[in-house]
């Protein structure tokens, strides 16, 4: 993004106030993110982060249950469902629910779809390389979580390395260095 000519700023900022904010509400209306970010900071109650995380957490335990005709089709899902959790923490700033809920996610992988990470062949290689590479992802964005957090999350964490390394994606994971157990 350029930035403004101070002369540009100075006549920007000497104009008259209704003239600024209608500038500032057509500017506002340009980026999509933006105004969902200013919509959620300013327009949604106390209780929205909750709620939001909630929603996400309906649509992370649905999907991976079913039926699913091939690997790519669940590593499909996986994916658009992991950018829902980014998009959610891009708005909200909640890094905690984003690694929470994709915690979730790689775990309802592993336990609800015992077929498809079962055996490390041609037609799972990608999903179980998206597991290892995920859960390798998701433990550094941990690590940077304060360390009140790092204690809620452990069972949740431990739980995931349990179910990865008694999948077949524990090669890729080892390869990976991914640790067996989080304390």
């Amino acid at each position: 993004m350029p930035a403004l000519s101070p002369e540009l700023r100075k006549a920007l900022l000497n104009l008259p106030q209704k003239e600024k904010d209608q500038l500032l509400a057509k500017l506002v209306a340009q980026d999509a993110v933006l105004t969902e970010q200013l919509s959620y900071r300013l327009l949604e109650g106390e209780d929205a982060l909750e709620q939001r995380r909630e929603r996400l957490r309906t649509q992370v335990d649905d999907p991976v249950r079913g039926y699913h005709q091939t690997p790519n089709d669940l590593l499909h899902i996986v994916r658009q469902l992991q950018a829902r959790l980014a998009y959610h923490a891009r708005i909200t700033g909640d890094v905690f629910g984003e690694v929470e809920l994709t915690l979730r996610l790689l775990t309802n992988v592993l336990r609800h779809q015992p077929e498809a990470v079962a055996r490390l062949h041609g037609p799972t290689q990608p999903l179980l390389q998206h597991l290892a590479r995920r859960t390798h992802d998701v433990l550094k964005q941990t690590a940077k979580l304060h360390e009140d957090y790092l204690v809620e999350l452990e069972p949740a964490t431990n739980e995931l390395l349990t179910l990865l390394y008694s999948s077949a994606a524990a090669p890729l994971a080892r390869e990976l260095g991914v640790p067996t157990v989080i304390q």
